[in-house]
């Protein structure tokens, strides 16, 4: 073949000159099954590795509310005893509705007779704790009531639940406050002490 003559000041252009044609087909753009299978293997081994971590982001987050409402129930105990001169008259050691009721609504008139509200609290939802029918609940579970111990013969010591390391064994240990709360939360076969008094 002959090459055409490329004058002066004139570009050469692809065109100009002969080429082979290629016969080969575009290549498609779909996802073969192979490469389909290796794409949800890849994924499915990176969703297995976040799921760890992502319980263990909720079950912080779990123990942080636990935390500050343990503390808030404590806070208002002691509101609760500037306010009347007194500790609240709780029955048993736990935040059942009736020692819920003293804190949080303001008709509990024997108990509460200036109709204050020093606890504010909503409905118990998972992860957000809150009051139900049985009391004032941590966040873990909806039958977890929150325990109470009361100085009421002002001695300043309360015997209280005591665990030297994270999930390690529960004791108990005499402390020198006069007003404890807690919670302990089960995570398989460790227990975590969360309480106010730390």
């Amino acid at each position: 073949m002959l090459v055409p003559f490329v004058g002066r000041g004139k570009v050469a252009d692809m065109n100009d000159f002969p080429h082979k044609q290629q016969d080969n087909k575009q290549k498609s753009g779909a996802f073969t099954l192979i490469e389909l299978l290796v794409v949800i293997s890849i994924i499915a081994i990176l969703a297995s590795l976040l799921m760890p971590a992502a319980q263990n982001a909720i079950n912080s987050a779990y123990k942080t509310t636990a935390k500050n409402q343990v503390v808030q129930i404590a806070t208002a105990i002691t509101a609760y005893e500037t306010e009347y001169g007194r500790l609240p008259a709780f029955t048993g050691t736990n935040m059942v509705s009736g020692n819920t009721a003293m804190l949080c609504t303001s008709n509990d008139a024997s108990n509460n007779p200036r109709g204050l509200i020093f606890l504010d609290s909503s409905s118990w939802k998972k992860g957000k704790g809150g009051t139900n029918a049985g009391g004032f609940c941590d966040p873990f579970n909806s039958t977890s009531v929150y325990s109470v111990a009361l100085d009421t013969n002002y001695a300043n010591t309360l015997t209280l639940p005591y665990q030297a390391t994270n999930g390690g064994t529960m004791t108990t240990t005499n402390v020198t406050k006069h007003i404890g709360v807690w919670t302990v939360w089960t995570n398989g076969s460790k227990t975590y002490l969360i309480n106010s008094w730390d």
